[in-house]
């Protein structure tokens, strides 16, 4: 060793690294043609006053993926910044009257040094904080984009109301009925609201899942279920007394003979002309109770079928009869064109209200022969919504469903009635809010002009300082004339300022792209930076975000894609759903109250303890419910190292011994190889460190055997040089410390990560063999000291045995650690 022994002193380690990669700008990049790139980003915080053990987890599995691939000689750019407008700072300034902004840069200064603390890699250089007009400058731009496109618009409709943060919610952030910020009720309200047009990439969102085929399965059927597309058709129901056609769609039109009522949404622009003549006032009354309360609970399926019969009728125009217009609480006027035809026997919503209701439940598809009969409870046809033969349906008797639903389509369009269509669950994005700390609508609404746009050369739109907290209802931008009220671009007149502001997944919808260029004025971003940079090689981030935020990034991607911004389709070809941190039975946030604070931890501990231990406790994607009995281990473990890397032996005065050199030999490259794939391609790091953690035992286990030759002095050397190198990602203050000890030079953040032999790295292999019931059935080989759920997964996956167990029921599956696999089924031998 080039200095003298001493103890571990994580405190003045810590700090001294921290100050060296500071002044040197270790974590700084600049693109460099040529060079191959690895963007790596955690999504960015909330500046919610402190960082738990959430962010913890979450930016240090981040962390070490950056640092591995910057020790593979990749240019890899590594980023931070602040989702800083927001709903929480405004509260914060009601109930304790200070400024949002002072309340949310106070919270950046303090989450900074905490972050620091805990040694995450991040160019500091690229920092963005969306609450700074040289951010938000490039929401009004994009948003004027769109506007000019015609993928921003305002009109009247019913939204989310949160009466408790007093502002309007996305479909996406009311689901379930409650707020996704404070978990409270959410009511309806009808206002005029900002939308962004993500239907127009409806289909081009679904297509591009193709493409992220290193995303999670579920996370991909999220956002499908959500986007939510369906084939079908429409029809055109005529209603004489209207001479006009309710259009439905609908995705069985092979039932439309059994179509024996018709439902409109209340909020239908039909139901006014409807419901005139003597019962209107009734009508009229139940419409607005049935929007305004249960409209909801309608959305979520939760309110009982309730409807009201208008007295008008509509034809079905494929039996040319007449059929009753009901309007009814469970048809939306989001979903769909707002009416839908009715068939009770092969609907459950519509037979549910059929018989409410008293009305006809006709049969008119049927199982197709061999398929078991719907049951017959003896009170009427029986409710059958699956695809079979039609009957009772004129000219398409006989027909299959499959055959009928083109045919009738083609009968529809060829009539001049109907046609086959696509619909979208997806809605419009709702982006108004009734909030101060937000991004400023650029528009203007002038009394003889109408709505103009701010002219850009005018943005940005600033947030005014000058504001009152009260918590009444509106926003506080309504309060302020200096705001309010301006000249016209267009006219000149007097006007007035828009003052609803942006939802803030807005400001989170772009800013991976922000972090290419952040500096750039003349556009949000450089093209041949972010050509460099993007797409970004691994997003990491919760599964909470899957419809939200994942969604309105890729929707912007193509937006922008589309202004002729990126070459860019999709932001994100490599998704890490890293698995929350519970407290309490609840993931961990200040909100809820259950938030661990790390720096008592690393006042204890250290950082690097505390970012192997919670690396440590459980897969990236799995959840992990906090424990932190575990950070005393991790801390002793790291000083093992320092004790394995610290000792010294003397001069060497004998001979190798073979045996002791051929397994710490063996163990090295197969430990270098091991955990260089557990980061860099499984992102297994609990594996990679319980890895680490076997080569130091075997360090210490062999060292006596070899250290009195040259020979085995110099594989330890070898070990302890490999051991520092594979832990640098994971705790890289004290190995920095171990690297400059050693006489090495440099940093061990910038030294190349350690190569092995494939010839001595090969694991080694154990044949399992495979019982059923206690008789060998097969056998197969496998790695040594493999994992038990491993061994079962793999035994059960032979073909052989599965065509043994077939359709029967396994029982349990029993292993013996590199032996047995034995599948215990039930009593009948398997033969």
């Amino acid at each position: 060793m080039s200095q003298d022994h001493a103890e571990y002193n994580f405190a003045e380690i810590e700090e001294k690294w921290q100050k060296v990669w500071a002044a040197q700008k270790t974590f700084e990049v600049r693109e460099e043609p040529g060079r191959p790139k690895f963007y790596c980003l955690e999504m960015y915080p909330y500046p919610s006053g402190r960082i738990h053990m959430g962010h913890v987890r979450n930016y240090s599995i981040g962390d070490v993926i950056a640092r591995y691939q910057a020790m593979r000689g990749l240019n890899v750019l590594h980023p931070i910044g602040w989702d800083a407008l927001g709903m929480p700072a405004e509260n914060a300034a009601i109930k304790f009257g200070i400024h949002p902004q002072k309340w949310t840069l106070d919270n950046i200064a303090h989450m900074k040094t905490q972050l620091r603390r805990m040694g995450f890699a991040y160019d500091w250089s690229r920092e963005v904080n969306s609450c700074r007009p040289d951010y938000y400058k490039w929401n009004q731009w994009i948003f004027l984009k769109m506007y000019e496109r015609g993928l921003a618009y305002r009109r009247e409709s019913w939204v989310n109301w949160c009466p408790t943060c007093r502002t309007v919610l996305a479909n996406e952030q009311a689901a379930d009925g409650a707020c996704w910020r404070c978990s409270n009720s959410v009511e309806q309200k009808k206002m005029e609201q900002w939308f962004l047009k993500i239907t127009d990439y409806a289909e081009e969102l679904l297509a591009g899942h193709s493409q992220l085929a290193k995303w999670p399965e579920h996370v991909l059927l999220m956002q499908k279920n959500w986007i939510g597309r369906s084939e079908g058709a429409y029809v055109d129901f005529p209603v004489p007394a209207l001479g006009r056609s309710v259009r439905v769609f609908t995705t069985r039109i092979d039932t439309i003979y059994g179509a024996t009522f018709l439902v409109l949404s209340p909020e239908h622009p039909f139901s006014p002309d409807l419901i005139r003549g003597g019962r209107e006032a009734e009508l009229r009354a139940w419409i607005v109770r049935t929007a305004a309360a249960a409209r909801l609970k309608r959305e979520i399926g939760e309110a009982e079928k309730e409807g009201v019969d208008t007295g008008a009728t509509a034809i079905n125009p494929f039996t040319g009869r007449p059929i009753p217009i009901f309007l009814a609480n469970y048809v939306l006027m989001e979903y769909g064109t707002g009416a839908i035809m009715a068939v009770p026997a092969h609907d459950a919503r519509d037979h549910e209200f059929a018989r409410k209701y008293g009305l006809p439940i006709p049969e008119v598809i049927v199982p197709a022969e061999g398929a078991a009969p719907a049951p017959d409870k003896g009170d009427g046809p029986a409710l059958f919504e699956d695809l079979g033969v039609l009957v009772h349906s004129g000219p398409f008797t006989g027909l299959t469903s499959e055959e009928a639903m083109d045919k009738m389509a083609a009968h529809a369009r060829a009539n001049g009635f109907g046609e086959k269509a696509v619909t979208f669950r997806l809605r419009d994005w709702g982006i108004s809010r009734q909030r101060y700390w937000g991004t400023p609508i650029p528009m203007i609404h002038c009394p003889k002009c109408g709505i103009v746009p701010v002219p850009y050369e005018d943005l940005p739109v600033r947030i005014p300082y000058e504001a009152e907290f009260t918590g009444e209802a509106g926003s506080p931008l309504e309060k302020i004339p200096a705001f309010v009220n301006v000249a016209c671009p267009k006219c000149g007149g007097p006007a007035r300022r828009e003052t609803d502001t942006m939802d803030t997944f807005v400001d989170s919808s772009w800013y991976f792209f922000r972090y290419t260029s952040p500096g750039n004025d003349a556009l949000p971003f450089a093209r041949d930076a972010a050509d460099y940079w993007l797409p970004v090689d691994l997003y990491i981030g919760g599964v909470e975000h899957a419809i939200l935020h994942l969604i309105y990034a890729r929707f912007f991607t193509k937006l922008l894609r589309d202004l002729g911004l990126t070459g860019l389709d999709e932001p994100f070809p490599h998704y890490l759903a890293q698995g929350m941190v519970t407290k309490d039975g609840s993931a961990m946030s200040k909100s809820k109250g259950n938030a661990v604070d790390p720096d008592e931890m690393i006042k204890s501990y250290g950082a690097d303890a505390l970012r192997l231990f919670i690396l440590f406790a459980a897969p990236p994607e799995k959840e992990f419910a906090w424990n932190e009995d575990g950070i005393e281990g991790s801390y002793r473990f790291l000083g093992r190292v320092w004790q394995a890397v610290e000792e010294e032996w003397g001069t060497p005065a004998g001979l190798v011994v073979a045996e002791s050199f051929a397994r710490l030999q063996k163990k090295m490259h197969q430990t270098v190889r091991k955990v260089g794939e557990d980061i860099g391609k499984r992102f297994h790091l609990n594996t990679a460190i319980s890895s680490i953690m076997e080569l130091t035992n075997a360090l210490r286990r062999e060292r006596d055997a070899l250290k009195m030759s040259a020979a085995g002095r110099a594989l330890l050397r070898e070990t302890q040089r490999n051991l520092v190198l594979l832990l640098a990602p994971f705790t890289p203050h004290v190995c920095e410390e171990m690297w400059s000890r050693m006489g090495e030079t440099g940093l061990v953040c910038r030294a190349p990560w350690p190569a092995f032999d494939p010839a001595l790295a090969q694991e080694e292999k154990a044949t399992i063999v495979v019982e059923i019931n206690g008789k060998i059935r097969d056998k197969f080989e496998a790695a040594l000291d493999i994992a038990v759920d491993e061994m079962k997964a793999q035994a059960l996956a032979l073909p052989r045995i599965q065509a043994l167990i077939g359709e029967k029921a396994v029982r349990k599956v029993v292993c013996i650690k590199n032996k047995i696999v034995n599948i215990v089924m039930g009593q009948e031998e398997v033969r």
